[in-house]
């Protein structure tokens, strides 16, 4: 989860191969348990070739993990055990608040519907909308912290200004939300919320049970047709997250993001029979530590060893179901020129080494990359020390656990 994970939605693009000739310091291929060589000489225009392990951080579940022990017969308990050992099981309902981040304006605009209202939450007045000839309904900061309210035929229309912030709610059935990257349907009530501090900027807010907001999140976390255990395994994963995030929550108006920063949510649009399935399956339930929700943190593939992820029950353990031919991330292999690095440090100058200080000493190569340097012609001893992390997000790798080979 980057600051949790990348998710099985964003993994695409083609992996290239490249065969080169090595020269200089060369790292041991992919797959072999051989310690690195952790430090490299980068010729003038030379070709930098990333072989690697996994996607994401690497932390508790591994979604192509999940799967494969489905296939192999592990029901999505055992599975969820595996990778967060020393957990117990629990229960957790109420209603999650997510943030949606594609509703940029200030405003927040609804399709008219049947059994539309409009509640202040200034006053806790309700009002049904039932406008004639209404096509769309809009809730819009106004002055000393208020809300104005208005409905479109083929203009805008005022309608009145309440109390507050003010949010739209149907029943229970879903509202599509108009927004500057589309229409998306949310079930739940969707809230124009101020932030802390500022009565005239406005966020768009889900806020519903917390089963249907999983009826949201799972597809777009894993394929829904996927065997149902592993996506039974990642309800309950993705539960005991959000369940989790409530408890620490974000922001003061709102608890949960709908982005990979947190975990993927797609509304009552995303939803899919199959994973529907899955959230009634497991209905409420989540792991624990110490009677509280974990902190079920998950990645797309842990590449052959999960990575400790600062909870007992997140520790660095070997996974046995990660690698299998069904995974396309297990390893992996990319090529970068040399000026792409040098790009992103311009203050290298010329690139003339790659020397990788500290691993987490777990699989292939020693592991993990936690700490690298490079140092390039710039001046005396020009070097620009870093994490893995900020190394694999400015170039756009698929994890931190990588080696590298050099070529002219």
């Amino acid at each position: 989860m980057p600051r949790h994970r990348h998710a099985v939605r964003a993994l695409t693009g083609a992996l290239t191969t490249v065969v080169l000739a090595l020269a200089a310091v060369v790292g041991p291929a992919a797959g072999s348990a051989s310690a690195a060589v952790d430090s490299w000489r980068v010729p003038a225009r030379a070709t930098v070739v990333v072989p690697g392990h996994g996607y994401g951080h690497g932390h508790g579940l591994s979604q192509y993990g999940a799967q494969r022990a489905a296939r192999q017969g592990l029901g999505y308990r055992r599975i969820v055990d595996f990778y967060y050992p020393g957990t117990r099981w629990g229960r957790a309902a109420r209603k999650v608040s997510v943030l949606i981040s594609a509703d940029t304006s200030e405003d927040l605009v609804v399709d008219a519907r049947s059994r539309l209202t409009l509640r202040s939450r200034g006053s806790g007045q309700r009002w049904r909308l039932a406008q004639r000839n209404a096509r769309l309904w809009r809730i819009e900061p106004a002055s000393r912290g208020r809300s104005a309210v208005s409905y479109k035929t083929r203009r805008w229309h005022p309608w009145r200004v309440v109390p507050g912030d003010a949010e739209f709610s149907a029943g229970g059935s879903p509202i599509r939300l108009r927004t500057p990257a589309g229409a998306v349907r949310y079930r739940g009530v969707l809230r124009s919320a101020s932030p802390a501090g500022s009565p005239t900027t406005r966020d768009t807010v889900n806020v519903l049970p917390l089963d249907n907001y999983l009826r949201g999140v799972l597809p777009r976390e894993v394929p829904a047709l996927w065997h149902p255990h592993a996506v039974r395994a990642q309800a309950v994963a993705a539960r005991t997250y959000a369940a989790y995030e409530r408890a620490h929550p974000i922001a003061r108006h709102y608890q949960i993001c709908d982005t990979s920063h947190c975990q993927v949510y797609g509304g009552a649009s995303a939803e899919h029979p199959a994973a529907d399935d899955a959230v009634r399956t497991t209905a409420r339930q989540i792991l624990t530590k110490r009677g509280a929700p974990a902190f079920a943190q998950f990645s797309a593939s842990s590449g052959g060893w999960t990575s400790a992820g600062g909870f007992s029950y997140l520790p660095a353990r070997r996974d046995p179901y990660d690698g299998w031919s069904g995974n396309p991330y297990h390893s992996w292999r990319t090529s970068l020129d040399d000026r792409a690095i040098e790009r992103q440090w311009p203050r290298l100058g010329n690139l003339t080494r790659i020397r990788i200080t500290r691993r987490d000493g777990h699989g292939d190569w020693g592991g993990r990359v936690e700490r690298l340097a490079l140092t390039g012609d710039a001046g005396s001893g020009t070097t620009v020390r870093m994490s893995g992390d900020t190394f694999r997000l400015r170039l756009g790798l698929r994890s931190t656990w990588f080696t590298f080979r050099v070529a002219r």
